[in-house]
């Protein structure tokens, strides 16, 4: 069933310019967060760079399209899970960077060869829409406090509290939003070109008052990057495999180091595997298409396991599916996958840009901040529409509602030595386990078939599953 929200569908063939402006658009929404991971991790730069890992991400997500049949619209970028992991694999060179993302990814693999025989009926018993809607509205909530701290000028330190970036962030997500709802036809398809580009050129006219004025607090942008530019040696992306064939496997001296690595990647690898099902679950939503049905989950796994360890080869950081991508989907009402290509293409050549690099690193953070008040937001409302035909009357799905929420926005992380299972994957556990010990007998009215949330074909036991829609036979 297409969703009537979207404009252009999974197939659709745009004109070479509208798609070009598209695609500039998913760029723009994925760009920062690909480029911050390999600044956290390395902040050095000696073994991961920030044009690199759009090279990463490029190349990973053509695996992933690929692999999926060109049917799932979404960007993989860096992910933020395996921040920890790039720490601890720096200390053992490029050699244990290539390693870790070969166990994450590795790690996908397994499960989509395990889904492949089992099927993926045992999915939608575990998690119906009573879980997974309130899991991927918790993915939005989780991201809404960077995007604030990014709008309050604190993502580094609450010193920094600017009350001129709050205006202007907050300026920025109105330009997007009225953008999106009253601009003219073309022009509401890419709120995000537009909100950047006015919130840009607002900082950079306080910007230049502040440096007229000698006024600090003025100074939203910091011109002083572009001197950089000079630095010829930064014009050429640092790629894993390259530096791996010049310095080799010496930091990795023994059978030790390799554990060390596979303990650090691979529970978070397996954790992750949650948001990968909740993010499929939101875009199928989002495009009225089955994603784990059409191209199925044992693609999508492939896709997205396959597409990080190819992109590591490049960027050193292991990729994820990102949910700004969805958001753009979902708010551009462009699901085709050409966009998706030609956005990979464009981070592929930017990255051999270094003043483009430059200029994405001048972008303020309250701009970002906007930006991600709307595409955080669509990625929470998301997960909560999949609630709508759940009778939150009923006590048992209040609970287990309730469960996921609290356990979710409160923070709760298990930690088992050096294993951290995030607050999201705890939520899931949580929720699956008071799903299935509330779990009714009693037949569940049918759901109409207008549902946001799609659910496979399959039959499923009405004693398992009491929250879904009752299944049509084949």
């Amino acid at each position: 069933m297409q969703n009537d929200n979207i404009v252009y569908d999974v197939d659709a063939k745009l004109p070479f310019g509208k798609n070009l402006l598209f695609a500039f658009q998913q760029v723009l929404s994925i760009i920062v967060a690909t480029m911050l991971v390999p600044l956290i991790a390395d902040a050095s730069g000696v073994y991961l760079s920030q044009s690199a890992a759009l090279v990463g991400a490029g190349v990973g997500t053509i695996v992933y399209l690929c692999l999926t049949k060109f049917k799932s619209p979404v960007c993989l970028g860096s992910s933020f899970a395996f921040i920890a992991p790039l720490t601890t694999a720096i200390s053992f060179g490029y050699f244990g960077i290539l390693l870790g993302a070969i166990f994450s990814g590795l790690v996908y693999v397994v499960l989509a060869v395990i889904i492949h025989f089992v099927g993926t009926n045992w999915i939608s018993r575990i998690m119906p829409p009573i879980v997974i809607g309130p899991v991927v509205a918790l993915i939005g909530f989780e991201l809404a406090s960077s995007a604030i701290n990014n709008i309050m000028n604190t993502s580094q330190s609450v010193d920094n509290y600017n009350l001129l970036s709050i205006a202007i962030g907050i300026f920025t997500f109105f330009v997007v939003i009225i953008v999106s709802t009253k601009g003219g036809k073309n022009l509401k398809m890419f709120p995000f070109i537009v909100g950047i580009g006015v919130g840009y050129i607002v900082c950079s006219i306080f910007t230049l008052i502040g440096i007229w004025t000698g006024a600090e607090a003025l100074k939203i942008i910091d011109f002083s990057i572009f001197n950089k530019v000079t630095d010829f040696k930064n014009w050429l992306p640092n790629i894993t495999f390259i530096g791996l064939f010049s310095e080799g496997a010496a930091k990795i001296t023994s059978f030790g180091n390799v554990v060390t690595l596979f303990m650090a990647y691979v529970p978070i690898a397996v954790v992750s595997f949650a948001e990968h099902i909740a993010d499929h679950k939101n875009l199928s939503s989002i495009i009225g298409k089955d994603l784990i049905k059409d191209p199925g989950l044992t693609r999508t796994l492939l896709g997205d396991g396959l597409g990080s360890i190819s992109g590591a080869m490049f960027g050193g950081c292991p990729n994820t599916t990102y949910g700004e991508s969805i958001g753009c989907v979902a708010i551009s009402k462009n699901a085709s996958t050409r966009t998706i290509l030609t956005a990979c293409i464009i981070c592929i050549l930017l990255a051999f840009f270094y003043p483009v690099v430059l200029f994405v690193e001048t972008i303020p953070t309250c701009v970002v901040g906007g930006i991600c008040i709307a595409l955080y937001g669509f990625i929470s409302v998301s997960g909560l529409r999949m609630l709508r035909d759940v009778d939150l009357n009923e006590s048992k799905n209040l609970f287990v509602v309730a469960s996921i929420f609290i356990c979710g926005i409160g923070g709760l992380v298990l930690h088992i030595s050096s294993i951290e299972v995030p607050s999201i994957a705890c939520a899931l556990i949580v929720g699956i386990l008071a799903n299935f010990v509330l779990r009714s007998k009693t037949k569940t009215p049918k759901i109409s078939q207008n549902s946001e949330f799609l659910e496979s074909k399959e039959t499923i036991p009405k004693d398992d599953n009491p929250n879904t829609e009752q299944q049509k036979e084949e």
